[in-house]
């Protein structure tokens, strides 16, 4: 038999701290050992603020608590206090690692709120994403972070503008508070992003310094928010540097390993191919360096590389990739506190002011005397 914890003089009669039992234990339990009714137990637990007790009383219900090992019941709290203490987070599938990082953030804030994080993804549900989104809203979440739309076709990108302006309509229904991750629709005020074309002028920078002028892009999808603010950063450094874009060099593709292998072997059929890349996403970066190598072209020695998104698996890609870290895990932090302090009708138009920061590795280095 368990014995009883000592307590402090004043703290009441001891409790026998009792051990779990099927169905778990009850308030009226909980009241009863600490002396008090089950309504102080039960403000007491839903940090009822306007609770007025003595700090002797505290103790004892804290103390019985813990003794009994209470567990408040999260279903009858959230009909309650109409709240369900848990937040959404649709993602467009699981196989685009970028993901992992902005759900850590996310879930990292939720915590630390007492809610839960549900992240999902509509790819192979047979359900649109704003199908599934309507779902999680009824009833289940307080919110929705969207990372993806019936406006998207692929992961990390937004499909054309009328798609855009339908996944907008879409939106206008839902009956929880949501916010667009790192992605903008038309007619949609309530997103946050990063600074893309900050991050593309980073790259692009890099390869000026290192003394390269013919620098190809191989860029997103056109119709793509997230590739139309990194095309934007490549032409606007290129335009510092004083250096030309001719068209040949942007090559658009999906965020794939096999876009960028498609782009790359574009770039390098060239008659007067570049002598370094900037490509708007890791994972087609992965594809570009396979092109490379088919092909025999040498990196850096031939062509550098350097991409956005400082993904683990960047290190340890042959060569390494040279990229540009960015603040993917402050970003889902950042979007769910927007998402559970902000009221649903204030727009929302936010560029996350994370640190970014060039991640020189093997991929980089200046162009070889006389070019290729």
């Amino acid at each position: 038999m368990a014995r009883p914890r000592q307590r402090p003089a004043g703290e009441g009669p001891a409790v026998t701290k009792l051990p779990p039992r099927p169905g778990g234990v009850t308030i009226a339990e909980v009241a009863r050992h600490a002396g008090v009714s089950t309504a102080v137990v039960s403000r007491l637990v839903n940090n009822d603020q306007a609770l007025s007790i003595r700090d002797e009383t505290r103790s004892r219900v804290l103390a019985a608590i813990e003794d009994l090992g209470y567990q408040p019941n999260a279903t009858a709290r959230s009909l309650r206090r109409s709240r369900m203490d848990a937040f959404g987070l649709i993602i467009p599938n699981f196989g685009n690692p970028v993901y992992a990082e902005i759900i850590q953030g996310a879930e990292a804030t939720a915590v630390g709120m007492n809610c839960v994080l549900l992240t999902g993804s509509s790819a192979g549900s047979g359900l649109t994403p704003m199908q599934y989104a309507r779902q999680l809203a009824s009833g289940r979440v307080d919110g929705l972070l969207l990372a993806d739309t019936d406006a998207d076709t692929d992961a990390d990108t937004e499909a054309d503008a009328g798609a855009g302006a339908v996944a907008g309509t879409a939106l206008e229904p839902l009956s929880v508070p949501f916010l667009l991750v790192n992605r903008r629709v038309p007619g949609v005020s309530r997103y946050i992003v990063l600074d893309d074309e900050r991050a593309a002028d980073m790259a692009v920078s890099h390869l000026v310094d290192l003394g390269h002028t013919r620098i190809a892009h191989i860029a997103g999808p056109s119709s793509a928010d997230t590739a139309g603010r990194r095309a934007a950063g490549y032409r606007t450094a290129m335009r510092t540097a004083g250096l030309a874009t001719p068209p040949g060099l942007v090559v658009s593709a999906d965020y794939t390993p096999a876009g960028g292998f498609g782009a790359m072997s574009k770039l390098l059929a060239l008659r007067d191919p570049p002598t370094a890349v900037f490509v708007a996403n890791v994972t087609s970066a992965a594809g570009a360096l396979h092109s490379a190598a088919a092909r025999g072209a040498r990196i850096p020695g031939d062509i550098s590389v350097i991409t956005v998104h400082d993904l683990s698996l960047a290190a340890f890609l042959s060569p390494a990739l040279t990229t540009v870290r960015m603040p993917l895990t402050g970003l889902g932090a950042r979007a769910l506190e927007l998402l559970a302090e902000r009221p649903a009708s204030d727009p929302i138009q936010e560029t996350f002011d994370g640190p970014m920061e060039l991640v020189i590795r093997d991929s980089t280095a200046p162009p070889r005397a006389g070019g290729r």
